[in-house]
């Protein structure tokens, strides 16, 4: 029974060694897929077949080459694929990150904050739904695929007025928002107040068919509400909602520094202090244009 035990535990190892290879193989293609370093990946794969043919071949030139230059191979791949191995240490930092959730993924919720306090000044309607553990694909498929890296600059791009996809609902999922214009289902609770408009009725009843979080704009007013669960919470400050977030997605939220309100002007040189959200002002004749024109 003995050498029967130990053969078994020693398959087991085996076993696990060889899925742990493969694990770690597939894992580095599914990274280096869509990058520079694909192709440069084939191209070394064909160089080193051509100098195994070539010390199976018995070729003593190139055999020689090959033994001078492979101990320097090394750095040169370093050097080479610098960048990329930067991405793959940093995605694997991130990946074995379970605790908290990784710094990145916290950074982009914080975005969502921060463009809820920008559409929160300027009374702009916006609906953001954050998928949890029950898939969003088939609203997803509602809308306009983006697959986009979720920031600020993005959302407060999308809920521009005068933008095509400002109508509907933003999906994030994780650290990307997988979709824009997206259609949500209604809720048809008789217990929601009469206020509430269709943007909230949507973020409500999408939270009741699934587990995810909605964070609605009002555009009448320009405060901010969170639906969970088929609840919705009204009228929230900004840290109020940072602070909802972070418990309800398990991890810590720093407080970031909320940009002040920028007061309007009516000088032309203070055009780029505005918000993103505002529309640019039509161009004005100079004064120099008009003392020019011809007196009758």
């Amino acid at each position: 029974m003995m050498p029967v035990i130990m053969s078994w535990r020693q398959g087991a190892w085996v076993s696990l060694d060889i899925l742990l290879v493969a694990l770690i193989i597939y894992q580095v293609l599914v990274m280096i897929r869509g990058t520079r370093a694909a192709p440069m990946l084939v191209g070394l794969v064909v160089v080193s077949v051509i100098f195994y043919l070539a010390r199976i071949g018995e070729l003593t030139t190139l055999n020689w080459v090959v033994g001078h230059v492979l101990p320097y191979l090394v750095f040169a791949l370093i050097v080479v694929f610098q960048s990329e191995i930067r991405h793959v240490l940093a995605d694997l930092g991130r990946r074995l990150t379970f605790l908290g959730g990784s710094s990145s993924e916290s950074d982009s919720y914080d975005d969502i904050v921060l463009a809820a306090n920008l559409f929160s000044q300027h009374q702009t309607g916006a609906l953001i739904v954050i998928e949890r553990e029950i898939g969003l694909r088939t609203h997803i498929e509602s809308g306009v695929p983006l697959d986009a890296r979720l920031s600020y600059d993005l959302l407060a791009t999308i809920f521009r007025p005068s933008a095509p996809l400002h109508d509907g609902a933003v999906i994030v999922q994780k650290d990307r928002i997988a979709a824009a214009a997206c259609f949500l289902p209604l809720s048809m609770n008789p217990l929601l107040s009469t206020q509430l408009g269709t943007r909230h009725r949507a973020g409500i009843g999408i939270t009741e068919e699934t587990d995810a979080i909605a964070v609605i704009c009002s555009e009448e007013t320009g405060a901010i509400s969170l639906a969970i669960g088929g609840q919705i919470e009204r009228d929230m400050t900004v840290e109020q909602l940072r602070e909802r977030l972070g418990s309800e997605l398990r991890r810590f939220m720093a407080p970031v520094t909320l940009p002040t309100t920028i007061a309007q002007v009516d000088d032309e040189s203070d055009a780029l202090l505005e918000s993103p959200l505002r529309e640019p002002a039509p161009q004005r004749k100079s004064e120099s244009s008009a003392e020019s024109e011809p007196q009758s």
